[in-house]
């Protein structure tokens, strides 16, 4: 079983490596979107520098290498009874590969699409939820930032509560959920003293 726990975290790792927004960008545009605006290689900063159009092969990427890494950790680790706990497994290590990356020097994004895919895969009626409260938060303040941080805090709050009892979903969806929360701390301190930026939907922000 140790050697499909290791094949789990290794290749779901090596799959949140495949980063939406820098691939994309070296593909379309032949630069590296970590040196445009904030520097971060999240679906916001790609926006603000690339436009929406090419956002959906971000979404798409990085959706698609989560779905992967979660099946493949249910799959593999089935057979010993415990499904569950593989397809949160993978969530975990894809979620690790993205926001670090070995294959980009450990500068990635802050996991918050593939955190929306874990919980579409984990169970729809918490994804729709967390949905509502994400867009209802930006439409209200414009604030990604803000609204990500608070789907990531409901994230785990809601699996807790949905699957009370069920131990390894609570703790890997909580870690997942703590975690985004912590990739977003200075965000956090932006958002505090007032220089957090809104988002916009007009023109690109490149090189800002």
């Amino acid at each position: 079983m140790w050697l499909s726990v290791i094949a789990v975290v290794v290749i779901s790792y090596l799959l949140g490596n495949l980063n939406g927004a820098i691939l994309t960008s070296r593909y379309f545009a032949h630069e590296d979107v970590r040196e445009k605006g904030s520097g971060n290689a999240g679906l916001t900063n790609f926006v603000r520098n690339y436009g929406l159009g090419k956002a959906l092969f971000v979404i798409l990427l990085d959706a698609c290498k989560t779905v992967a890494a979660c099946l493949l950790g249910g799959a593999l680790l089935r057979p010993f009874g415990y499904g569950t706990e593989g397809t949160v497994l993978g969530a975990i290590a894809v979620s690790m590969g993205h926001d670090f990356p070995v294959f980009f020097g450990f500068k990635g994004g802050k996991g918050i699409v593939c955190g929306a895919t874990i919980a579409a895969v984990l169970d729809l009626p918490v994804f729709l939820i967390l949905l509502v409260i994400f867009f209802t938060c930006f439409f209200i303040t414009r604030f990604v930032s803000l609204s990500s941080i608070l789907v990531s805090a409901s994230f785990s709050i809601c699996f807790v509560i949905r699957f009370w009892g069920n131990l390894p979903l609570q703790i890997g969806t909580a870690v997942i959920g703590i975690f985004a929360i912590w990739m977003h701390r200075e965000n956090i301190k932006r958002l505090l003293s007032g220089t957090e930026r809104k988002f916009s939907f007009g023109s690109k922000e490149k090189g800002k």
